[in-house]
């Protein structure tokens, strides 16, 4: 057994040097120029501020999750789950992504096609979503095929002055299709639909129509209104999500 070599630190060495030694054995090590205590703590606050300013300016995001259930007069055991994802991100983007669990050879979906603009897509499976403004009259309703077709329309008050929005850029589609299931997601920029681009905060009512083998429709909700289903009720308009 050796003897351990005798290990000596200086913080500033015999002689003036402005290098740190760590000494007392082979091999020896200099450790240059130290960095002051004061310097590194101003550097730190510095790089903080600049971390947490960058923090600030980047695009905020809300992100929510939700489970629609059957309205009562039209159940359907052939969908084991419908999930939606709604993301709210940068100042004028809704992105939603409906995921349909079920057995997928007693449900209708249309074939996807090259996607445009197209009514009454609610006659068959489709997804949607109703959007107002918090404190505003009026909102909107967005209707997404697996088709890659979809609907906008405006409506002044419920079930009134219903019109077709006006848009630049047609939301973006993209459909996943297999045995157990469909995903479908849009994206939707509210350039051109200023009340919603510039809402703090949005009211969301999410839906979807589910075609069964038969031709038979089955109505799904976040929540639904007493009576007959009716995705237009306010009552529907669960969801709140903050749009900065």
């Amino acid at each position: 057994m050796h003897d351990s070599p005798e290990i000596k630190v200086h913080a500033r060495p015999p002689g003036g040097s402005e290098e740190w030694g760590i000494s007392g054995g082979t091999p020896h090590y200099d450790v240059k120029k130290p960095v002051q205590l004061q310097m590194l703590s101003s550097f730190i606050r510095i790089l903080f501020a600049q971390v947490t300013n960058t923090i600030a300016a980047m695009p905020s995001i809300d992100t929510k999750h939700a489970v629609l259930t059957p309205h009562p007069s039209t159940p359907n055991d052939t969908v084991r789950n419908l999930g939606v994802e709604l993301r709210a991100e940068e100042s004028d983007l809704l992105v939603f992504r409906y995921s349909l669990d079920a057995d997928m050879s007693r449900v209708r979906v249309p074939f996807s096609g090259a996607g445009g603009r197209a009514d009454a897509l609610w006659k068959h499976t489709c997804f949607e979503a109703f959007v107002a403004c918090a404190d505003a009259p009026g909102y909107y309703e967005f209707n997404f095929s697996p088709s890659l077709d979809w609907a906008i329309y405006r409506f002044s008050a419920y079930r009134e002055g219903m019109s077709l929005a006006e848009i630049g850029r047609a939301p973006t589609l993209s459909v996943r299709r297999g045995e157990r299931g469909l995903e479908l997601k849009s994206a939707v920029r509210l350039e051109d639909l200023p009340e919603l681009r510039d809402a703090q905060h949005l009211r969301i009512g999410l839906a979807a129509v589910i075609e069964d083998e038969k031709g038979g429709l089955s109505y799904w909700g976040l929540r639904h209104a007493p009576g007959k289903p009716d995705f237009h009720h306010p009552d529907g308009f669960a969801l709140e999500v903050a749009h900065v």
